[in-house]
C-alpha cells in the first residue's frame, strides 16, 4: 500500500481512528521532500497494516501545517492514538522513523 495523500477532511478522519499515524509534511518544490518520498513509500509498505502513512502537501493544505506548527519541511510527525507522539524534521535515514514508529506501536 502507498502513503495516502491528505486533505483536511481526510487527515481529520484518520487522527480520529485509534492507533498510529505517520504524516510527511511535504511540498513539491522542496528537495530535501523529494529525497525523503521513497522512504515515506517504503514505510507504507513496511507498516502495512500496523500504522496509517501519509502526506500532506502544506502548499495546498495551509491549514494543517499551522495547526501542527510545521515551520520546516520535510516534517514527519507520528501520532498515537490522534495525538502527537514524536516529530522528526528534515530528511533522515530510515531508521530514524522506524525507530520512532516503533516506540508508538
Amino acid at each position: 500500500m502507498s502513503a495516502i495523500h491528505f486533505d483536511e477532511q481526510s487527515f481529520d478522519a484518520a487522527l480520529a481512528k485509534p492507533g498510529v499515524l505517520v504524516v510527511d509534511f511535504w511540498a513539491s518544490w522542496c528537495m530535501p521532500c523529494k529525497m525523503l518520498a521513497p522512504s515515506i513509500e517504503k514505510l507504507a509498505e513496511e507498516y502495512e497494516g500496523r500504522a496509517v502513512v501519509g502526506k500532506v502537501d502544506i502548499d495546498e493544505q495551509e491549514a494543517l501545517a499551522r495547526r501542527y506548527g510545521v515551520q520546516s519541511i520535510p516534517t514527519v510527525i507520528v501520532f498515537k492514538d490522534g495525538q502527537p507522539a514524536a516529530t522528526v524534521v528534515g530528511a533522515r535515514p530510515l531508521a530514524a522513523y522506524t525507530a520512532e514508529i516503533d516506540k508508538a506501536l
